[in-house]
């Protein structure tokens, strides 16, 4: 059964490749969707998959990559909408 996270991730998680290894990540666990950098330094994220593969999506988004400093997250999940069909970094 498939579902949609959506995860916005605060802290310093722009400018350190989060959404490049967002997306690389996404793609090995066979998610669709999207990342992107928003205007108050956050990142939104929106991907559908498996429970299993968003589970481990929201586990890397708590830490985000290596140059990456979490402050916060939130998250839902949703039906999906089947609306994705590769995952992408937005502008």
């Amino acid at each position: 059964m498939e579902k949609r996270i959506i995860i916005d991730v605060y802290g310093r998680v722009q400018g350190v490749f989060f959404r490049a290894s967002t997306r690389k990540r996404a793609r090995r666990w066979n998610l669709t969707g999207y990342v992107k950098n928003m205007p108050d330094g956050s990142v939104h994220i929106e991907a559908e998959g498996t429970e299993e593969s968003l589970e481990k999506l929201l586990e890397f988004a708590k830490d985000g990559p290596r140059l990456a400093r979490v402050d916060r997250s939130n998250r839902e999940f949703q039906e999906a909408t089947g609306e994705f069909n590769s995952f992408r970094i937005r502008r």
